[in-house]
């Protein structure tokens, strides 16, 4: 089973289709499918999705055109309940009969594994229905801790050459994690290589150094255009972006999202040398100012929870 994505896919650039969601770019339906399409189009066929995301329309809606396409869905279930309710709303929002890969949502150690193992039990009770199981996590302990554990076949984990967003050491540690997970026969593909965002100015670097890493079947990474598509897809295959689609893509207007789980900590606020963030006291969350944010990224690195995105 840990073959089950580097037997089928097509190109190690896996679609994250975060960017068009409601959370993110918010595409019309018609817009997001198209993109999705011209994905497949030019060998693409592997998406990451989660429920939380609220894209199951847009891919439901690319399954009639590509019926054989790869999905990868998440869940923070934690109940053999709310495990079956996510199961269930999968595949009636996809209209499919099976589902090629589903995660249980941003696992931190064998600890909180162990802790939602009632609605892993229901993950591997539908298998046939599921055809991989597995956990995403941005912590080193969440790589290990599914490396322990038979039953996991695919790990999604954090991965950036700064090794911004990793909540509990470095990036050489996680790098550690990951090539021990690959030798134990676990298959892995990453996430958050522009580190949300925060990489754009060096993104082919930055991409580059990931798809570098041979340990990763795929690496998921959040599109909102046809250039980007592009950029990335050649980066995949090792070739250098033509400078047409480089050039747009870097010239795509960026903005700092602060997401609504912000705990208000004030890490970033004392990061950020431009003074551009504060908290907010009504809401006791980080607000920007948007005249002096210029989205260096630095309070990215400070951030525990990943709540702070370039986009």
């Amino acid at each position: 089973m840990q073959k089950y994505l580097k037997n089928k896919i097509k190109s190690r650039l896996c679609f994250g289709t975060l960017s068009i969601s409601p959370w993110q770019g918010n595409f019309p339906l018609n817009k997001g499918v198209q993109l999705l399409k011209s994905a497949v189009e030019n060998s693409v066929n592997f998406f990451d999705s989660a429920e939380i995301y609220q894209t199951y329309a847009y891919l439901r809606a690319l399954i009639k055109f590509y019926p054989d396409v790869i999905i990868t869905t998440k869940t923070f279930a934690y109940t053999k309940e709310q495990a079956k309710n996510s199961v269930e709303k999968a595949l009636r929002e996809l209209d499919r009969d099976y589902i090629d890969i589903f995660l249980l949502h941003e696992q931190e150690s064998i600890l909180t594994i162990k802790g939602h193992w009632e609605a892993f039990e229901e993950l591997l009770k539908e298998k046939g229905i599921i055809k991989a199981v597995g956990i995403s996590t941005h912590t080193t302990a969440g790589v290990k801790g599914a490396t322990e554990t038979k039953e996991i076949d695919i790990i999604h984990p954090l991965y950036n050459y700064k090794g911004w967003g990793i909540k509990d050491g470095t990036v050489e540690e996680m790098l550690f994690a990951i090539k021990n997970a690959y030798k134990a026969g676990k298959e892995l593909y990453a996430m958050k290589a522009l580190a949300g965002g925060h990489l754009i100015k060096d993104n082919i670097n930055a991409l580059k150094h990931v798809f570098n890493i041979k340990e990763f079947s795929a690496v998921a990474v959040g599109i909102q255009s046809y250039e980007e598509l592009m950029c990335n897809l050649a980066l995949a295959k090792g070739l250098e972006p033509e400078e047409q689609f480089l050039n747009s893509c870097l010239k795509q207007p960026r903005f700092l999202l602060i997401e609504d789980w912000c705990e208000g900590c004030g890490n970033c606020v004392e990061m950020c040398q431009q003074k551009a963030l504060s908290i907010n006291d009504a809401t006791q969350k980080v607000q920007v100012d948007k005249n002096k944010c210029i989205l260096c990224g630095y309070c990215s690195s400070v951030c525990k929870e990943f709540c702070i995105k370039v986009i």
